[in-house]
């Protein structure tokens, strides 16, 4: 973003030119009043819809002369434009950093400049996402976006000392001056700061497709991929974590949803939104839940086992209306988990989202489950994201070993020469 000067002039001249009007009362020329703004190098003219008689206008002040009531009331509504011009002005300077005498006219005249900024093509993008909250697209994904917004908002204040910034001005140096942001006086990880850039190419990519701006200002970016966190528990772990005794009732509780999680794969938001009708019952009498990610809208299926199943026989009838488990909110469960993790002698943060790894690291590919079984369970678009999940262990290769050898054991002779 180069230095603009943005120095505001405004000044007002009779436009003499073309048919002058003549009154009976005073034989003088009357000409119109004609404002000019001046910011930088761009101009704007404008009828002011005021007219003076020329021996009543001094041209060096830009003004009429005088205490008489005509020239006293002209130079008020003079300085009452010149007062609106300058509070336009400023407020655009103050939002976007930069302005133009045309947008100031138009600010002025009240006509809407077609120019779009970066924070309002970013809030429409919220609202129309808002809107799909519960169909195609999740609460808590939403709220990241609010986060994300408000980085943006603080850079733009912290770099710029702007509220916003036209679409037309972000370029590469503006991309990468965030990305500095945020990795080093934010001091986020990279998977954070990958996750907020990934955003912002979204409402980059919006603009484009609307044809808001021609060149893409992320084109020579390179975004440094964070390295997939394995993050599930051992075996020993998870087996103290459904084994240790808890006291506390809601502690209890919240332990045995990311157990019943842990079980199926299922995130937290599709775990509270759970209900009876998703619980399907096989003709073998086998329990299966079968609904829509809330996140994706990719259908899934995952049989419950018997330790999901006695959680659901325990919790039964405490929910209301049609929902399986009377489910709390995220900060409680939050801060509960780290106790948990605590009381289980468990390092690692606990989460949903940890559950669905021990689901498909832990209880499934270590077990031998295909990953293209472990994928539908878990509800993902494509299997490149399962295979994310996959940790292979010393364990899990020593199985796999063993197997090998019984299958070709008999294939094969050495002949020793």
């Amino acid at each position: 973003m180069s230095v603009i000067n943005n120095e505001l002039k405004v000044s007002f001249y009779l436009k003499r030119e073309g048919s002058t009007e003549r009154t009976e009362v005073n034989p003088d020329a009357v000409y119109p009043v004609i404002g000019k703004i001046i910011i930088g190098n761009s101009i704007a003219q404008f009828s002011s819809k005021l007219k003076i008689e020329e021996r009543l206008w001094s041209v060096k002040s830009g003004r009429a002369t005088g205490k008489s009531r005509v020239a006293v009331e002209l130079n008020r509504e003079i300085n009452k434009i010149n007062l609106s011009i300058h509070t336009h002005y400023r407020a655009i300077l103050e939002r976007t950093g930069t302005v133009t005498a045309q947008e100031v006219k138009n600010a002025f005249q009240g006509i809407a400049t077609a120019q779009k900024t970066l924070l309002t093509l970013f809030d429409e993008m919220m609202q129309d996402f808002q809107t799909r909250i519960g169909i195609d697209r999740s609460q808590a994904t939403y709220h990241k976006y609010v986060t994300i917004r408000k980085q943006v908002k603080r850079f733009l204040k912290v770099k710029y000392n702007v509220q916003d910034i036209p679409l037309n001005q972000l370029d590469l140096t503006f991309i990468e001056a965030f990305d500095f942001h945020l990795r080093v006086e934010r001091k986020m990880t990279d998977e954070t700061v990958s996750g907020t850039m990934l955003v912002l190419f979204k409402v980059v990519r919006i603009a484009l497709h609307r044809k808001l701006i021609i060149n893409p200002p992320f084109f020579g970016y390179k975004l440094k991929k964070p390295d997939f966190k394995i993050r599930s528990l051992t075996k020993e772990e998870f087996q103290r974590l459904i084994s240790t005794p808890i006291e506390s009732k809601s502690q209890c509780f919240i332990r045995d949803m990311f157990v019943f999680a842990a079980f199926t794969g299922l995130p937290y938001i599709d775990l509270k939104q759970l209900t009876w009708k998703e619980i399907i019952t096989e003709e073998d009498g086998s329990l299966w839940i079968s609904t829509d990610r809330q996140k994706t809208g990719i259908p899934f299926n995952v049989k419950l086992l018997d330790i999901p199943v006695q959680i659901i026989e325990k919790y039964k009838g405490l929910a209301k209306g049609e929902n399986v488990f009377p489910m709390l909110g995220p900060g409680r469960i939050n801060y509960a988990l780290k106790i948990i993790a605590k009381l289980c002698n468990i390092t690692t943060k606990l989460s949903f989202h940890v559950g669905r790894h021990v689901f498909a690291s832990e209880l499934c590919l270590s077990q031998g489950v295909p990953i293209e079984s472990v994928s539908r369970m878990m509800g993902h678009k494509n299997i490149q994201t399962t295979q994310r999940y996959a940790r292979v262990n010393n364990e899990k290769i020593g199985n796999d070993m063993k197997l090998l050898s019984l299958r070709i054991s008999d294939k094969y002779t050495y002949v020793e020469q």
